[in-house]
């Protein structure tokens, strides 16, 4: 299996035992930035809100939060491990892609 594939499955594992302590999830900068990313689908109403169960678009919102990941990215650049910073491209690349798609 490969080493990714083994460290998401481990994070996963991670996650399910403290949702079913009741306890949060570990915050570390990965789940940060997924977490700045689902924000930016939710602004775009690509997915729904899950407090209102409701597509909601705000697209100026969207777009702060992908201007506030690419700052993130700057200010982190030589810090990060190779698996991070490729996360944050990936992220600034699929970003870019779904509000050029969705936000007009």
């Amino acid at each position: 299996m490969p080493k990714n594939e083994t460290n998401n499955e481990t994070k996963e594992n991670v996650k399910k035992a403290a949702a079913a302590s009741g306890e949060p999830p570990q915050l570390d900068f990965t789940s940060f930035i997924l977490s700045l990313s689902t924000s930016v689908l939710m602004n775009l109403g690509v997915i729904e809100n899950p407090v209102t169960k409701m597509k909601e678009r705000e697209p100026l919102v969207a777009r702060q939060t992908i201007d506030l990941i690419t700052l993130l990215k700057e200010k982190t650049k030589g810090n990060l491990t190779e698996e991070e910073a490729r996360l944050v491209d990936d992220v600034l690349h699929e970003l870019h892609l779904w509000y050029v798609k969705e936000a007009q």
